[in-house]
């Protein structure tokens, strides 16, 4: 009985290597640079095993990047629904976590980007993504702003866009705005998280903006 649970933790324990590797790879070359055989590299296995668990590419790309997305929006999730929080405290918890995250991930916003331009459609049957962010507290404590007068624009998401933009971009863009500072990585680093407390003054100034 001992040596059934011991075969079965083996198992685990590959897959998850496997999986470990697989995410390491994706985020940096996406799905169509990656060879199944740079994953069990990457693994430091033979093809002939990874392919054992995996039978193909595709079927552990989609779990990355299931697991990515969800990942990310499950942070989002906790944030937009919290109703105590108020919308200012909400722009705070986002800017700060996703930096953070971030510069602990640094290929993660192009990987995304990518690779949910090119399957947006199977993502939102799989991840209830529409229903975390137009259902949330952060959507209705809009809705209320607006009719108080606090915000001029009706439409919550460019307020949403306007707070990821403000996050993710300077990532996106990292290597330019390297090339146009001089900014070293740490030094970039620094001034994103100075970012942290000026985002949610820039997305104050402009609730009000006509």
């Amino acid at each position: 009985m001992a040596k059934g649970k011991e075969v079965k933790t083996l198992d685990t324990t590959t897959e998850e290597k496997i999986k470990s590797a697989a995410r390491i790879v994706f985020h940096k070359k996406g799905y169509s640079a990656t060879r199944t055989r740079d994953i069990a590299e990457e693994a430091d296995i033979n093809l002939a095993l990874l392919n054992y668990y995996f039978r193909s590419k595709e079927k552990l790309f989609d779990i990355i990047m299931l697991e990515t997305v969800f990942g990310f929006m499950q942070t989002m999730a906790t944030i937009l629904n919290n109703e105590k929080s108020t919308l200012n405290k909400k722009v705070e918890l986002v800017a700060s976590h996703y930096i953070d995250f971030i510069i602990k991930e640094p290929n993660i916003p192009i990987f995304m980007l990518s690779e949910i331009r090119n399957n947006s459609g199977g993502l939102l049957e799989k991840l209830p993504i529409k229903q975390i962010v137009m259902n949330s507290a952060f959507v209705k404590q809009h809705k209320e702003a607006v009719i108080k007068g606090k915000i001029v624009e009706p439409n919550p998401l460019h307020f949403l866009m306007n707070i990821l933009s403000l996050v993710i971009f300077p990532f996106i863009a990292q290597p330019l705005l390297q090339g146009i500072s001089g900014l070293n990585e740490t030094q970039f680093n620094k001034l994103m998280q100075e970012r942290r407390k000026l985002i949610p003054v820039w997305i104050k100034a402009t609730m009000k903006a006509k």
